[in-house]
């Protein structure tokens, strides 16, 4: 099936099947108790996090608008490394969004068929621009049963997807909690913190890069005090005010440098620079288990990082109230019950188109900024 938008460059292709189907019918009779009970928390859930994330826009525009270098709060996220985009590498990038996409669909589709609403169908496919690129996976809910049904349960159906997601993530940070960090700790030693990147804020230059700092530095030291980790980076900065010199060391040179005004609060010392943690296998760990097992279990663990990071973050702008998602939807029913449907139907409109024009405010000013 292909679903055109702005075919040949904008379109969806989509494979419809009938894959899981029964797991949703299964689990619906299964469990209907806990699923009505999760169900109807995740419809209060789901305005909460409506309000979250709307603030949360709302502000990042005001920021925007008052403080041209503050950092948008919404992009794209891409396997490809650009300006103006979130960046996820290509393997951890097309998993997560089938994953995400999964749990969030068959959510769907296990709350609509605990209100006998029938799934007609489910599937996968590419949101393709130009080509298939996005990957997607969904299911099909009959619509004509789904606007007979309470608001209450209509409402139950359209949460259940980002509630789904944000849950999710917690499972995932529940289980890093639990296993991935002490064995993470067992089998890696921080080592110093790697500069990723140079800050330049409205073209003017920081005092990394007035100092000579290039990417890739490992960062060892800042006056004397040995770097490890980047919470020892953070905090020793977080200690010091803008005017203050420091010698910071890294594994190339040695640099004396003056801190300038953090751009998001003058009264914070600023050094311009990208940072990640930097680490390596313990050397106990490669005698015992080897150099391949110790990087498939780091993939992995990188793997559970992106999935926590992605679903938490696209769960939550699913709830963002703009007409055709999960938020937009949830909202129409809400203000058609308040204000009935007329002067509902206005006021949703407004909302939606408010929240369009956010969103892609930012998306554009992460692309110019």
């Amino acid at each position: 099936m292909i679903q055109k938008i702005l075919f040949p460059f904008l379109y969806l292709v989509a494979y419809k099947s009938k894959f899981g189907l029964k797991f949703m019918d299964k689990t619906a009779k299964k469990h209907p108790k806990l699923v009505n009970i999760i169900s109807t928390i995740g419809i209060y859930l789901g305005f909460a996090g409506m309000l979250l994330i709307s603030y949360e826009l709302i502000k990042n525009v005001i920021k925007i608008i008052t403080m041209p270098e503050a950092m948008p709060g919404v992009g794209l996220v891409l396997p490809i490394p650009m300006k103006g985009a979130f960046y996820v590498p290509f393997f951890y990038w097309i998993i997560s969004i089938f994953v995400l996409a999964t749990v969030h669909e068959f959510a769907h589709g296990i709350v609509a068929r605990l209100h006998n609403i029938k799934v007609k169908s489910s599937g996968v496919g590419f949101l393709s621009i130009i080509a298939p690129i996005i990957p997607l996976a969904f299911v099909e809910p009959d619509e004509k049963q789904l606007q007979k049904k309470s608001r209450k349960k209509q409402l139950a159906v359209f949460a259940a997807g980002p509630i789904a997601n944000v849950l999710f993530a917690f499972l995932i940070m529940g289980l890093s909690f639990l296993i991935v960090t002490p064995l993470s700790n067992s089998m890696v030693e921080y080592n110093g913190v790697l500069v990723t990147g140079l800050i330049s804020e409205n073209n003017i230059t920081m005092p990394a890069e007035i100092a000579g700092i290039t990417e890739n530095e490992l960062i060892q030291e800042i006056d004397g005090t040995i770097i490890t980790k980047t919470t020892d980076f953070t905090a020793i900065l977080s200690n010091k005010s803008p005017g203050d010199q420091i010698t910071l060391k890294t594994n190339v040179s040695n640099y004396d440098i003056t801190l300038s005004k953090s751009p998001q609060n003058p009264e914070k010392a600023y050094l311009g620079v990208y940072v990640s943690q930097s680490k390596e296998i313990k050397e106990s760990f490669k005698e015992k288990y080897g150099n391949v097992i110790p990087a498939i279990i780091l993939w992995f663990i990188g793997l559970l990082y992106w999935l926590y990071l992605l679903n938490m973050g696209i769960g939550l702008f699913n709830l963002v109230p703009i007409g055709p998602v999960d938020g937009g939807r949830m909202l129409h029913l809400l203000l058609t019950k308040v204000f009935k449907e007329k002067w509902g139907v206005k006021i949703w409109k407004f909302i939606s188109w408010f929240f369009i024009l956010a969103v892609l405010f930012n998306i554009i000013f992460a692309f110019i900024k």
